[in-house]
């Protein structure tokens, strides 16, 4: 790979359609891009920037506009207004230099399921030009580091949906790009395809690849994502690292447990000490959501002035999920 870090990047010129200067820190710079399909958006007035070697994650529902945007990225579909450049290139008039330097895996990724794993990967590695000898390194390379051994002469026609969505990674990353582009890579996956793909993502980013990741799995975007986008609606609701998101959005929440027999003077002693918060409680568990934690102690203090024994007060850390769901919330009301 020849990506350039965030670190070390610094202001280059590289050929384009203009000769402006480019900084190589930013692998995708995208202003104010919308596609309408008809009256409506599908994406609408978004503003993004993807740093060189880091995973961004692009979360959002069906339908919120992620594969319209890496549709946009890759110069398959022009936008209605806006612009985006892709490692310095603008994908309207130079798509083909973009999908050549960027490895691109869809959610039906086009393999040819009469033709034996191995034989789809020569197939590509023709197609991309690639030395002959090179390309026979490169696919032993990605076979093996995809766990495919058993498999490589098998058609792709009897592959399971994991072996097609490695194999799919595998082919994405055969032509060494600077860029991978996923759109929801690991839907349905088991746990053992979802690790191997996850551990190449990494690998890829560890070797100073950028990485554009569009899912709708929060988990897998908490684990694998330096930064993170919400698309509603065609719109970039919220941006930024997902513990900042989580401590920024999300409500905090604090569980305590008490004795069943003092729950309803456990919450009227919090509710008249504490006014706005939200409890809810299940046995012997009473849960308080939007407590900002420097009131934590207030929490405790008004339980002990009832008389309420108090066993645990334990904070529970927001996820992601916790995030996109206040979001959703929010932009529904």
């Amino acid at each position: 790979m020849t990506s350039v870090s965030a670190e070390t990047a610094k202001q280059t010129d590289i050929p384009g359609a203009n000769s402006e200067r480019v900084d190589v820190s930013i692998a995708i710079d995208i202003q104010n891009l919308t596609r309408h399909y008809g009256e409506e958006p599908a994406v609408n007035d978004l503003n993004l920037q993807v740093f060189a070697g880091e995973v961004f994650g692009l979360l959002g529902h069906n339908g919120a506009g992620k594969t319209t945007t890496i549709r946009m990225l890759t110069g398959l579909i022009t936008p209605t207004s806006g612009s985006a450049q892709v490692l310095g290139l603008d994908p309207t008039f130079e798509g083909s230099e973009i999908r050549a330097r960027t490895g691109v895996l869809t959610e039906t990724p086009a393999l040819d399921s009469r033709l034996t794993g191995r034989e789809n990967l020569a197939f590509f590695a023709d197609f991309f030009d690639i030395e002959p000898h090179r390309a026979r390194h490169r696919i032993d390379f990605l076979i093996d580091a995809f766990e495919l051994q058993e498999h490589e002469q098998d058609r792709v026609g009897t592959y399971s949906r994991g072996l097609h969505q490695r194999l799919a990674l595998a082919r994405a990353m055969l032509h060494e790009p600077e860029l991978l582009l996923l759109d929801e890579p690991t839907p349905g996956l088991d746990p053992v395809a979802t690790r191997v793909v996850h551990l190449m993502i990494r690998a890829f980013r560890s070797e100073g690849g950028t990485v554009l990741l569009c899912t709708h799995n929060l988990e897998e975007a908490e684990r694998l994502c330096d930064r993170v986008g919400v698309l509603e609606r065609g719109q970039m609701i919220a941006m930024g690292n997902p513990r900042d998101l989580t401590s920024r959005v999300a409500d905090q929440q604090v569980e305590v447990e008490i004795a069943p027999r003092f729950r309803d003077r456990a919450i009227e002693a919090i509710t008249r000490a504490i006014p706005g918060v939200r409890i809810a409680t299940v046995d012997h568990l009473v849960r308080v959501d939007g407590l900002p934690r420097n009131r934590i102690p207030d929490l405790v203090e008004a339980l002990a002035n009832a008389r309420v024994p108090v066993y645990r007060v334990e904070p529970r850390v927001s996820s992601l999920e916790d995030v996109y769901f206040a979001l959703h919330e929010s932009r529904s009301r």
